[in-house]
Parts: structure tokens; sequence; C-alpha cells
């Protein structure tokens, strides 16, 4: 990264607000010496965390002072109404006007998702923006969406998806040609929905996606596919499934490997490889969803993040603006829906 970059943070998001917040993002000015930061939060909660920063690093820190946080209870459309002053939305309009290439927010999704409608609007083409992200294979990651923004979705919009997935892939992994396929309960082509079934024909229909076919759940992280489209239900919970099945790993061998002093030493000898099976299968090493069909960029963290893991999700925000995600997927819409 040579040129100056700025990222606005919604300092009070997700769980922690600043006390995850602020130390992801000093993190971040440390590594990248041309990234600024906009914090946008209650400055007296902010300036505490930020009292015994040197010069340089606080330099690089623009606060905006704001009034309110979007809480996880409030709906988008009350969101939109009353929470205008938030540190949500005052993250989002730095965006808007051209003063921040990303915002990056650990707060409520619908609220998060209306915000950049309503700011940034969609791309043209574009019915519903979705939520992609990373998930492990064994022989790397594959991306996959929606994975919550749209509960229910037609056919039309799922193959919008497959062409913003492909799009953001093929510019992210630097392949031109990314695998894409469809999550559905088998992959006869009778199987599933009406809506996967004719998003099928669809996506068949452009010879500018490398449409694979069905996927099962089981095949997800079996390195089928780059790109792996569903409605936002359905990749909600095989997303959290992941998640929860690779805290359960963790837990199973942490358990095995102390339960005698026979296993602790076997442990010890096994510490390396466990260390790295144990960073491989960490869902917040991937922590950093970006939000497609948008005319900005805008990436969503876990709520829960730790420190470390909304690192990610910043990482995510200067890949998307060093790359242009939005310009691609516009350009890459305009070929195949003309």
């Amino acid at each position: 990264m040579s040129e100056r970059l700025s990222i606005a943070v919604d300092a009070m998001g997700g769980d922690f607000g600043p006390r995850i917040t602020i130390p992801a993002c000093i993190n971040q000015l440390k590594k990248y010496p041309q990234l600024h930061i906009h914090l946008a939060g209650d400055v007296s909660v902010l300036n505490p965390f930020l009292s015994k920063l040197p010069k340089y690093l606080k330099d690089r820190i623009h606060l905006l002072h704001t009034e309110s946080v979007v809480s996880m209870e409030d709906k988008p459309s009350f969101a939109l109404r009353h929470r205008r002053d938030s540190s949500m939305f005052k993250a989002m309009q730095l965006v808007k006007e051209g003063l921040a290439s990303a915002c990056v927010s650990g707060g409520n999704t619908g609220a998060l998702m209306a915000f950049g409608c309503s700011l940034l609007g969609r791309l043209a083409g574009i019915d519903r923006p979705a939520i992609i992200s990373a998930i492990p294979t064994n022989k790397g990651h594959c991306y996959l969406l929606d994975l919550g923004a749209n509960i229910n979705c037609s056919s039309e919009q799922l193959y919008q998806f497959a062409l913003m997935g492909s799009a953001m892939v093929s510019a992210v992994e630097n392949n031109p040609s990314p695998r894409v396929a469809l999550l559905n309960i088998g992959v006869e082509e009778i199987k599933g929905n009406d809506q996967v079934r004719q998003a099928a024909l669809l996506i068949q229909a452009h010879t500018g996606l490398n449409y694979i076919g069905y996927i099962e759940g089981g095949e997800v992280f079996n390195d089928r596919a780059d790109v792996i489209v569903c409605d936002g239900f359905t990749g909600n919970i095989a997303l959290k499934s992941n998640e929860g099945l690779a805290r359960l790993i963790a837990d199973k061998l942490k358990q095995s490997f102390t339960r005698n002093l026979y296993r602790r030493l076997l442990g010890l000898l096994a510490k390396p490889v466990l260390k790295e099976l144990q960073q491989q299968i960490d869902p917040g090493r991937r922590n950093g969803a970006s939000l497609l069909g948008l005319q900005g960029i805008v990436v969503k963290s876990h709520g829960s993040a730790s420190s470390r893991h909304f690192e990610a999700a910043i990482e995510q925000a200067i890949t998307d603006s060093r790359l242009n995600i939005p310009a691609r997927i516009a350009a890459n819409l305009q070929n195949h829906l003309s």
C-alpha cells in the first residue's frame, strides 16, 4: 500500500466497543504507515484509550464525536429513523462523502445494511446487497454468500449473488475464472426448491461464469468451489455451524491431550501441529464479511470478535479498497446484465 488510505471505523459497535476496536486500529496503523483511521464514537469514551499513544500514531487517528449507538435490538427501520447520530451511521457517512474509502463495524447487521442502502445506494442491476466471507477448506478457503442479509431470495437475486461473488473472488484471489456452485440438498438437477433450480438455469446461461453445478453441505469444505451461493437463511446457518464445529474440535483436542500425564506428554510433542491446526480452523482469522452490491465498501465484523479478529475485518476493508471491489463488480454486472 503506497498511497494514503482512510478507513472509517464504528468504534462503539459490537459487544465490547472501544476495548476491542481501538487496539485493533492501533495495530493496523503500526502495520500500514499510509493508513489513516476515522474513529466514530463518543469522544469522552474514546480519548482514554488514545491518551498514551505516540504522536506518529495519534496524528493518523481522526475522531468524530457521535451521540448514540445502534443497539443489537434496534430494527433497521427504527435505526434509519432514530439513529442518524450514531457511530455506525456517521462512520458510513464518511464513505458517502469520500472522506473514507471503507466503513468497518461490528454492530447490528440489519442496521448496517439499511444504512448502506440509504447512504451509499445499490449498484445498478442489484436488487439486494449480500454478505460474503471466506470459510476454510482442505486446501485453503472458499467464499460463501449470502450470510444473512437476505432471508428469502428469488432466483434472480441468487444469480446476482453469483455475479458479485465471482467478480470479488476474481479480484481478491487473482483468479480469472472462479468456480461457482449453488448450495443445495443434492447434486442432481431435480433437487432443491424452485428458486435454486431456476437460479441454476440463469447462471448456466451465462458463459462468463464458471458454473460447476450444485454442491451439498458436506462438500463445502472439500475445495470443490471458489464461490458458493445460497440465500441468507441457509448461509447464516452454514457459517455458524462451521464456527461451532471449529470450537468443538478445538475443545475436544484440548480435553483429549489433558486427560492424563501420558496424554499431556503427547500433547507437548504435538503442540506445534495442534497450534497450526487451531490457526487454520479458527473462524476469527477470516473475520470481516464484505457487503457486496453497494456503491461503497462496508465490512461487517463479528460482534463478539476479539481485538486480533477485528484486525482481520480492517484488513478486509483495506483489501477491498485497494482493489476497488465495487467498481470491479459494477463492470462485471455491466458485462453480464447488458
